[in-house]
């Protein structure tokens, strides 16, 4: 991708839109990145960017940002539908996402994981996999790591594993990983997409320009993924947690099986896999189907699954405190990752939920709250709503604890509530942004305050 002497409009100063602009302007462009918010309200040092000559721009943008531009590139957390982005397309100035940058800018094979569930959990599998198998391997993009740096760092030697989603694929065109995955669609950013339908179009973009010689790993147990095959141009492997399937990575008599090309490949027992729970474990089969297309060996991908803890923030260990179990789930920010989490524990949970509500159907999260969890403490914007559905839905009342949005009080309560053999669950099934800048400090905090009980 030739950017001299190119006009570069960047909308979002958040890490994804600094990254590309520092890449943007070394590689020749004339850069503007361009924020709604004041310099108060930003959480990046912007000294840098200026010191490199590019302009930034703070508070109302304004069509003038757009004179001469050639391309817009559009942070994740900026809908492709506000006005400045139509005058953009009015004006035929090419507008892509970070990923889509960075896709441009890739000289060694991406391969991208999508899926409401399960995204950053399989993408640092697979990571940890590719290791295994080439000298160099990045892992960006909603991951925390701008992948623009990661293909940049990589080069030509290795691969980029990419978690990847439906914000970035929003207004993206081009974007062509050699091998995608989509682990899951469930109702989520609803608010944002419009519709379960849009939301799941958006996600589909994933593949939408790969060719017979690239992959697509899709879920066999999820009705809306294993539907995207009949629209998928590219070579399809299914996994399945729950069926045996002629060809895919699947679950079977307590093992872990790859079948491909009329050949069977047992990849190690389930209960060897360190991650825990039936979620965990399609994750492992979506990484494992990857890995295995990518090349990477059978006895490579049990030695990883083998010895692989999981992720900061996903049903992670805390402390062990009068015999109680403490577990931090902060990136459960949906009610289907609840969901999961509360399957992977027996009855006896001190469920602590809410934050930023996303006006999702609460019925099946709240009957399984009504059957495995004994005390609920609701804290944040979906308090309320949250608190109404589970005594629809058989709760009682008198085992609902309110907690205003403090979490230092969420987790007082539970402590003061718990004995064995019950088990304190962080599990929010709601974004953060209510009470922190994303779950990463939501459950940071969490667990401070744990540690200090």
């Amino acid at each position: 991708m030739d950017l001299k002497d190119k006009k570069i409009v960047i909308i979002g100063a958040g890490i994804s839109g600094i990254a590309a602009a520092k890449i943007a302007k070394k590689s020749g462009a004339s850069v503007i990145i361009s924020d709604t918010n004041t310099a108060d309200k930003i959480r990046y040092d912007l000294s840098e960017l200026k010191n490199l000559d590019i302009r930034v721009v703070l508070g109302k943008q304004t069509i003038d940002l757009l004179k001469s531009a050639d391309y817009v590139l559009l942070s994740p957390a900026v809908p492709l539908y506000t006005p400045l982005f139509k005058q953009a397309m009015d004006m035929g100035i090419k507008i892509m996402s970070e990923i889509e940058f960075a896709w441009h800018l890739a000289k060694a094979p991406i391969y991208a994981i999508t899926g409401t569930n399960g995204k950053t959990t399989t993408t640092t599998l697979l990571g940890l996999l590719m290791k295994k198998h080439c000298h160099n391997v990045g892992v960006g993009g909603n991951i925390g790591v701008p992948l623009c740096d990661e293909v940049l760092r990589v080069g030509a030697d290795g691969c980029t594993v990419a978690e990847i989603s439906s914000y970035q694929l929003e207004s993206t065109s081009a974007f062509h990983p050699h091998i995608a995955a989509v682990l899951n669609v469930t109702p989520d950013h609803i608010v944002r997409h419009g519709s379960m339908e849009t939301y799941q179009k958006t996600k589909e973009k994933i593949f939408a320009d790969q060719t017979k010689n690239d992959f697509l790993v899709l879920n066999f147990d999820d009705l809306r993924t294993r539907d995207m095959a009949e629209r998928a141009d590219s070579t399809v492997m299914f996994f399945s947690r729950k069926t045996n399937l002629s060809e895919g990575a699947i679950a079977i008599n307590g093992s872990l099986v790859v079948k491909w090309q009329n050949k069977v490949y047992d990849v190690c027992q389930l209960d060897e896999i360190k991650i825990k729970g039936s979620h965990n474990i399609e994750n492992a089969l979506a990484a494992t189907a990857m890995a295995f297309l990518a090349g990477v060996g059978i006895e490579q991908i049990a030695q990883v699954l083998k010895t692989f803890p999981g992720v900061e923030h996903r049903i992670e260990p805390v402390r062990i405190l009068n015999g109680i179990h403490y577990y931090n789930d902060s990136k459960a920010t949906n009610t289907d990752a609840a969901v999961k989490a509360l399957e992977s524990f027996p009855n006896h949970i001190i469920l602590i939920a809410g934050g930023r509500d996303k006006q999702t159907d609460l019925t099946d999260f709240m009957k399984l709250v009504a059957e495995r969890v004994d005390k609920l403490i609701l804290l944040g914007d979906a308090a309320d709503r949250f608190k109404a559905a589970a005594i629809a839905n058989g709760f009682a009342a008198e085992n609902i604890s309110m907690v205003g949005y403090s979490m230092s009080e969420a987790v007082k309560t539970a402590h003061s509530l718990a004995h064995i053999p019950q088990t304190v669950l962080l599990s929010p099934a709601c974004a953060s942004f209510d009470m922190y800048d994303g779950y990463e400090a939501r459950g940071k905090d969490f667990k401070k305050i744990v540690k200090a009980l």
